[in-house]
């Protein structure tokens, strides 16, 4: 059975919860090092480079997502940068930060919803639950998301991550 990424919606608050087949210290370390970051980072079918990187409070990480696969039609060749200011890391339980659509030069979109999130890793042994909570300005905001597809690319990205831990 293939699994699903549990979501709610409470408000303006959008969470999230996937569980890895590892360790906590490894999972945590998929999310904050740059080259595991990397590796899964973005929709199957999409290569992700990273362009800033800084994991720590006031730190920047600024990123590219490109989508290389031809079968994927209009979004073959398309690109769509992000941008995130890392707020709080207690390691290896959480950070915070805020996240952005942005341009290649880190300029952020006033036009599409940036969000503070708040991810968490929960230890249970050999396996780990991640709770992911992304608080938008407005209701109309995380539809609007939701809307772009993210839960289906979140979910893409996520089994890349369940692979990658894998090896």
């Amino acid at each position: 059975m293939k699994k699903e990424l549990k979501t709610s919606i409470e408000g303006k608050t959008l969470r999230m919860e996937w569980t890895c087949e590892a360790p906590r210290d490894s999972v945590f370390a998929a999310f904050t090092e740059k080259e595991q970051l990397e590796a899964w980072w973005g929709p199957e079918g999409w290569e992700t480079a990273i362009k800033t990187f800084e994991f720590q409070p006031g730190g920047m990480w600024h990123y590219c997502m490109r989508c290389v696969d031809p079968a994927q039609g209009d979004f073959y060749g398309m690109e769509s940068w992000g941008k995130a200011i890392f707020r709080n890391i207690d390691a290896p339980n959480t950070y915070s930060h805020a996240d952005y659509f942005s341009d290649a030069s880190g300029v952020i979109s006033e036009h599409l919803p940036g969000s503070e999130n708040v991810t968490t890793f929960i230890d249970h042994g050999e396996t780990t639950l991640i709770v992911f909570e992304s608080t938008y300005e407005t209701e109309e905001a995380v539809q609007e998301v939701l809307g772009m597809g993210m839960k289906e690319g979140f979910t893409s990205q996520l089994y890349r991550l369940d692979r990658l831990l894998a090896k």
